[in-house]
């Protein structure tokens, strides 16, 4: 009686630990979402954008994001503020008017980072991403926000 209770037990714990195995097997491998084949759900200027989240953060995530929580596609119109790299490498382009308190900052992924060579400072570009994180107000730092895109890539118009 024993033998068989320690058998069933053995057969459950090994039956968990493959269908745990093939849940984790199975996330791993979904596919991820191609944003820049996808059609935007919004399209912008950059400053537009910022005054949204700055105006009233909690409207812009319902606005923005899926009720998953990912955020929807979002093309952005502005000027080109700054060009940086991260600690990946990636390109680093922030979408910023002289009189704007916050802009819009677009990573590119590595395989997009290179349609940003040509990009200068002071033109205006259009660039498609999605939202990782709102513009807004650290009172403690004193300091403004931007927006942060990532999945980042340029439009051609």
């Amino acid at each position: 009686m024993k033998k068989k209770f320690i058998k069933w037990r053995i057969i459950i714990v090994l039956s968990g630990l493959i269908i745990g195995a093939g849940i984790i097997f199975y996330m791993f491998n979904q596919p991820h979402r191609n944003i820049q084949a996808i059609t935007s759900d919004y399209q912008m200027k950059a400053s537009t954008l910022v005054k949204d989240y700055l105006t009233d953060a909690t409207l812009a995530n319902e606005k923005y994001l899926q009720d998953n929580g990912e955020s929807k596609i979002i093309t952005v119109t502005g000027t080109i503020a700054s060009i940086t790299k991260d600690l990946k490498e990636q390109q680093v382009v922030l979408l910023k008017d002289k009189n704007e308190k916050a802009g819009v900052s677009c990573t590119f992924t590595s395989e997009t980072t290179k349609n940003t060579k040509n990009l200068k400072i002071g033109e205006t570009v259009t660039i498609k991403g999605v939202i990782r994180s709102g513009a807004g107000y650290d009172e403690d730092l004193e300091l403004y926000e931007d927006v942060i895109l990532e999945k980042c890539d340029i439009v051609n118009n």
